[in-house]
């Protein structure tokens, strides 16, 4: 491991090895930039790793495993880690939601054969999903661009609006708000909706949340454009790429020590301490890829920052929990459905009312009886990720943050042994509705509990995932307080890179990658103390 003695005083520190960091981390470097990047765990990664397990000759994902967003993002595809080794890989079809009756919503990248199955489970179901693909056809490249860069997006969203001119647009921001339930009224007959709701629900959103319906819409048209690949071998060869580059450019990776503090002179950040006492210091830029509640109060103390920003931070809202197992199988599961065999990720609801249930008891406070849960087939779609003929499983569901009661038990939130196993039989219940006999395949499982995840990644607060609530009040200038939805902080050559920053959770490096621009952007000392005063100016006193 290099120090940051041996090359220099860095130009830049990041905090934090996860996606976001590493983006960041490259982009400066491509700049010439120094740049020192600090992790706490032991390797790099955050969310995006994989190891062995849950049996030998198995490779589990730690969190992430499939990545629309990541091959579909700017500052992600820029980086060109294809040429670092990366290689993406695709299941035979996208996503498939099974169905009570024996027959599946299919998702394929391939849209006439979407749109073919889609209508003989509904006759004009195919039509409608057509005209949304023509919707994202027209709009999706500049709402991507637009998307992941700094709010507000100035030159993108002018385009936009030359382009859809004032009726489309307000027809297009209806739609965009629509609860996904109120859209499957107005264009679907069949379950064709499920695919989109199912997509609403990676996040925290319900059927019934205003903007459930462009989440939903958004991850199902990449997944016609892009697909939801994965990386050959295990998510943390995403990873690896990121970091096999960056050190070829000069960057520094040190794991194992984590920074505590982000040392502030004069009202501008200029170094950071870690846990062994060691003094980092940042010539140009601290670039904090942690949760913004670590960094608020946490890092920086208060007494640095404006007050009102303490009062903001306290309605600051994650997103729920989440539980994850994974399996090993002797063989791949026995869909009954035709279609569900080859799907990369799999949706298991019987229905949207049981989607509603599910999300209405996690609001409640009360631990699904019949959750929601996102499914990976992970040798369908890499088949190195387990032995010839059996199959690498996982899939995660959410819970509540705190837990007031079980719907369908006695379960108390405190996830002790008795609790995970419990609640991990409840989720094979729920795959057993769609595979009748499949346990019976199980050679061996892991199960990873909120507390598990947290401990594993620091971000990952309290097993949240996307670093925050992806609902509208906690989107773009709200993100993660009003008056922020930018990197820049009240502290001048600070920036906030992870997903608590514009434009939120995913694997898509966009939260790192406007980091490092606004540093770049912002090099000289008077331009950041400008850039800070402006933040400080947004939040109020």
């Amino acid at each position: 491991m290099t120090t940051p003695s041996s090359v220099g005083t860095p130009d830049a520190v990041v905090i934090g090895a996860g996606p976001n960091g590493l983006v960041a981390a490259n982009i400066l470097a491509d700049a010439g930039w120094q740049v020192v990047v600090c992790e706490e765990q032991p390797e790099p990664g955050g969310g995006v790793r994989s190891g062995p397990g849950p049996a030998d000759g198995f490779v589990y994902d730690h969190c992430s495993a499939f990545y629309p967003m990541a091959i579909s993002s700017r500052a992600i595809g820029s980086l060109e880690l294809e040429r670092y080794g990366l290689r993406w890989l695709h299941a035979d079809e996208v996503l498939a939601h099974p169905l009570p009756d024996g027959r599946a919503a299919v998702l394929s990248r391939d849209l006439h054969r979407t749109a073919e199955g889609l209508d003989e489970l509904a006759a004009g179901d195919g039509a409608a999903w057509r005209r949304l693909y023509g919707l994202w056809e027209e709009l999706g490249p500049h709402l991507l661009d637009a998307l992941f860069v700094p709010f507000p997006p100035i030159r993108t969203g002018l385009r936009l609006v030359a382009k859809l001119r004032l009726t489309g647009l307000l027809r297009f921001t209806r739609f965009a708000l629509l609860p996904v339930r109120r859209l499957a009224e107005e264009e679907f007959s069949g379950p064709a909706a499920l695919l989109l709701a199912g997509c609403a629900l990676h996040a925290d959103l319900m059927p019934e949340s205003a903007g459930s319906t462009v989440y939903g819409w958004l991850l199902a048209m990449l997944g016609h454009q892009y697909g939801w690949p994965v990386p050959e071998g295990g998510s943390g060869q995403l990873t690896a790429a990121l970091v096999r580059r960056l050190e070829q450019h000069g960057g520094v990776l040190r794991c194992g020590d984590a920074v505590r503090q982000v040392v502030v002179r004069g009202g501008r950040a200029v170094a950071v301490r870690t846990a062994s006492g060691e003094e980092i210091p940042a010539r140009r830029a601290v670039l904090a890829a942690t949760a913004v509640t670590q960094l608020y109060g946490g890092l920086v103390g208060w007494e640095h920052l404006p007050p009102r920003l303490r009062d903001d931070l306290r309605r600051f809202q994650w997103d729920y929990s989440t539980f994850k197992v994974d399996w090993a199988l002797r063989a791949p599961v026995p869909w009954q459905a035709t279609g569900v065999a080859g799907a990369g990720t799999v949706h298991v609801a019987a229905s949207l009312d049981e989607m509603t249930e599910y999300t209405a008891q996690i609001s409640m406070g009360r631990v699904p009886a019949r959750p929601f849960l996102l499914a990976g087939q992970m040798t369908t779609a890499d088949p190195c990720r387990s032995p010839r003929g059996t199959e690498s499983l996982w899939a995660y569901t959410h819970v509540p943050r705190r837990v007031r009661g079980d719907a369908g038990g006695d379960l108390t939130g405190s996830w002790d042994e008795r609790e995970r196993e419990a609640f991990a039989d409840r989720l094979e219940a729920q795959i057993e509705r769609y595979a009748p006999g499949w346990r019976e395949l199980v050679i061996a499982r892991r199960i990873t509990a909120p507390g598990q995840l947290q401990a594993s990644n620091a971000n990952l607060v309290g097993g949240a995932i996307n670093g925050g609530t992806t609902s509208v009040h906690q989107q773009l200038v709200f993100r993660p307080t009003p008056g922020l939805g930018r990197p820049e902080t009240p502290i001048a050559g600070l920036y906030l890179a992870s997903s608590s920053a514009h434009p939120g959770g995913a694997v898509h490096g966009a939260c790192g990658a406007n980091a490092a621009r606004a540093a770049l952007h912002a090099t000289r000392a008077h331009a950041q103390r400008a850039a800070a005063a402006g933040i400080r100016l947004g939040i109020g006193r």
